[in-house]
């Protein structure tokens, strides 16, 4: 999203969200903790985080619009172990246009893990496709604060016109990515096939559309997640966070159809990260801001 529209929009909802917070903090005491916060100033976007699927306690996060083509790899109290470029579009300025959201998976080798970074965001819903970089994950990144990756991007397409997204998951059971949009009332989920060749241009599949009760703006959908074992699945909005637990092996988008429970969330200042821990005990969020805390906590 572009600072100016981050502007408008975070001037009503700041000053809501805080007066909103302290009401709820002692309440929520008990169901969360402060781990940590982002330990450099080049982490001041932050809207996704992921965990390793490789190295233990490690998690990768970005910025969105403004930054250019690479991600961080953090330990879970924010000390930033690995910087990652990777090279991006180059009819982008930056390389990339407004990356949103992050995933860690399955890819074209069964024996290794993948990091998916989404550059979905379109605030002015006018981008001919988006495009998911796919690169593998290193065990060096770890441990090294300099770093490259060679990224396999994918573009894709919606079937009924260009719209504003920051959610990209994968689920690990029918190789899928999913795309969520942003805005609107009710949001849409979309689809796309986790094999894909380099370059490919894929048109989504749209799957359904999903209704949160709220006021528009606090009901945006800004993150998501489903857990490595594809059993649960997470959506977040600036002021609450959802949950489904899957039945069997049906599809996740049906999963999402059934009325989720709503798990506990401090409100941050912009909060647009959220990501289960390896084990699918936990989660973690975080917030766009230089220095944002980082909180964890455990499903009920």
């Amino acid at each position: 999203m572009s600072r100016a529209a981050k502007i408008k929009i975070l001037v009503p909802l700041v000053v809501i969200l805080f007066v909103g917070a302290y009401g709820r903090h002692r309440m929520l005491s008990k169901e969360f903790d402060k781990v940590g916060m982002l330990s450099t100033k080049q982490m001041n976007e932050i809207s996704g985080i992921a965990a390793s699927g490789i190295n233990n306690d490690l998690y990768y996060v970005h910025n969105d619009s403004g930054d250019t083509s690479r991600f961080f790899a953090i330990t879970p109290d924010g000390t930033l172990k690995s910087t990652i470029y990777f090279k991006g579009d180059k009819k982008e300025k930056l390389g990339v246009h407004d990356c949103e959201d992050i995933a860690v998976g399955p890819g074209p080798v069964n024996s290794k893990s993948y990091v998916y970074l989404g550059d979905i965001g379109d605030n002015a819903a006018d981008r001919p496709y988006l495009t998911v970089y796919r690169m593998e994950e290193k065990t060096d990144w770890a441990n090294t604060p300099l770093s490259k990756a060679e990224a396999a991007p994918i573009h894709l397409k919606y079937p009924d016109g260009p719209r504003d997204a920051e959610t990209l998951m994968l689920d690990t059971i029918e190789r899928l990515l999913y795309v969520v949009s942003k805005r609107q009332d009710s949001v849409t989920v979309y689809t796309s096939p986790l094999d894909y060749k380099t370059n490919d241009t894929v048109v989504m599949t749209k799957r359904c559309k999903l209704f949160f009760k709220g006021y528009k703006l606090f009901k945006w959908i800004t993150a998501g997640d489903i857990s490595k074992d594809g059993r649960q699945v997470l959506l977040k909005s600036y002021t609450k966070v959802y949950y489904w637990k899957r039945e069997g092996n049906e599809p996740v988008w049906k999963t999402m159809l059934n009325t989720p429970k709503e798990l506990p969330y401090l409100q941050e200042k912009q909060g647009e990260a959220i990501g289960f821990t390896p084990d699918g005990t936990g989660y973690y969020t975080t917030s766009e801001g230089v220095f944002a805390p980082i909180y964890y906590y455990k499903i009920p």
